[in-house]
């Protein structure tokens, strides 16, 4: 990724399964009771939900000083020759209280690389924290507060996958280290993957105000329910442009009961290198069906070269759900507990359907496969990638960027 990442604290394989509401048989409507506006509901679900957002403060060691400039600066016989020691390189964020025994669910980013983690509470004191888990692919990571702590009021997580347009959602960070804040905005999108920001997305989309520190914090619905984590920001000038993204917690709960219970996430591996299929790619690489997933290569030690998928094949449902896109069945697969064997429709290169069963290796740790871009499909433009967290004050240096990778065929391998 070239771009400035506005990480409001932080490619290609994993994510959530089923993105859109369920539907339901009968006269009653196929999504959840909508949220109804009333004179005091929005100030009600504000002050109820305020509280259970803290600011993350994180500090690690940097070296700097003339040894980074002088190569003559270690020399003992340099006339500059000295100690310039470590200074503490300072980031805000903001994350989530989810139990009222002091654990904190945020971004990866607002704590990588953290020496020292202070949460500071609704009532003004900071508190130590330690890490419990991290999930850098999902961007990710669970806090525990240490010592004694005072009554803390979790969120109660919502289903996010019953999120319509349009719904009204608020906000909740640390922008900027001001203090804690509340905007509103709507549901502007579902579903948004592709985007290079992370490893698995599955972003809802939002025009509620999201800055830089307020990576980490709520999106709740006017129910008071936790239905996203804000992790990012699309930006020209890296402030507020009214694109957001946030973490669904569809998503976002399963990867945290991994982080609690083992300390670590497993994902579920079909080994392919998949690309989207469009109408248009369709017709221009003659392929045998208008949508789905096309299998470019195969890890030839992998489960799917085990269970006769073949290079050419067009994956279009797993499990009987149906698969528009590589985004949907690189996320499916990857929230697929290892060991789960799958059921498989595709069409052939001959045009031929078929089914076969795969059973899921585990992702290895080191996968790092960036989703394939097929000739025809439309490039991410490359400002509206950018996204960082809130550092006010590292000495002398600025974020790093995340790396994008370069605009060429790449591969994403569920």
């Amino acid at each position: 990724m070239t771009p400035l990442r506005t990480f409001l604290a932080a490619a290609a394989v994993v994510g959530l399964v089923g993105t859109g509401a369920a539907l339901r048989s009968g006269t009653t409507v196929a999504h959840a009771t909508p949220s109804v506006l009333t004179d005091g509901s929005i100030p009600d679900v504000a002050e109820r939900v305020v509280d259970s957002v803290v600011n993350i403060s994180t500090s690690h060691a940097i070296e700097t000083g003339p040894v980074n400039f002088d190569p003559f600066f270690s020399d003992p016989f340099s006339p500059g020759f000295g100690d310039p020691g470590d200074r503490k390189a300072m980031s805000k964020g903001s994350g989530v209280i989810v139990t009222a025994s002091g654990r904190i669910l945020t971004n990866a980013h607002v704590v990588k690389d953290a020496d020292d983690i202070k949460v500071t509470l609704q009532d003004g004191n900071d508190y130590d924290a330690k890490v419990v888990g991290v999930d850098p692919k999902g961007d990710l990571a669970v806090l525990q507060l240490k010592g004694n702590v005072p009554a803390l009021k979790p969120l109660t997580f919502g289903d996010s996958s019953s999120l319509r347009l349009g719904d009204v959602v608020l906000a909740i960070g640390d922008p900027f280290g001001v203090g804690k804040s509340v905007t509103m905005g709507i549901v502007s999108a579902k579903g948004r993957g592709g985007m290079g920001i992370e490893e698995y997305e599955d972003f809802i989309q939002t025009d509620a105000a999201i800055n830089p520190g307020n990576s980490g914090g709520a999106l709740v619905n006017l129910k008071g329910e936790l239905v996203g984590i804000n992790t990012a920001i699309a930006s020209k000038s890296g402030g507020y442009a009214g694109i957001g993204f946030a973490i669904p917690t569809n998503m976002a709960r399963p990867i945290m009961e991994q982080l609690i219970r083992d300390g670590k996430v497993s994902r579920g591996y079909l080994g392919v290198s998949i690309g989207t299929i469009t109408p248009m790619l369709a017709k221009e690489h003659n392929l045998p069906a208008q949508h789905g997933a096309l299998v470019a290569s195969i890890d030839p030690s992998g489960p799917a070269a085990r269970s006769g998928l073949a290079e050419g094949d067009v994956v279009v449902a797993l499990n009987g759900v149906e698969i528009k896109t590589s985004d949907v069945l690189r996320n499916t697969i990857a929230m697929i507990k290892p060991g789960t064997t799958v059921d498989l429709q595709i069409v052939r290169k001959n045009g031929s359907k078929g089914a076969i069963k795969a059973k899921l290796g585990e992702l290895p740790a080191d996968n790092l496969v960036p989703a394939r871009q097929l000739r025809g499909q439309r490039q991410m433009p490359q400002q509206r990638r950018q996204l960082w967290p809130q550092q006010p004050q590292r000495p002398q240096r600025q974020q790093p960027q995340r790396q994008q990778p370069d605009d060429q065929d790449q591969d994403s391998q569920p």
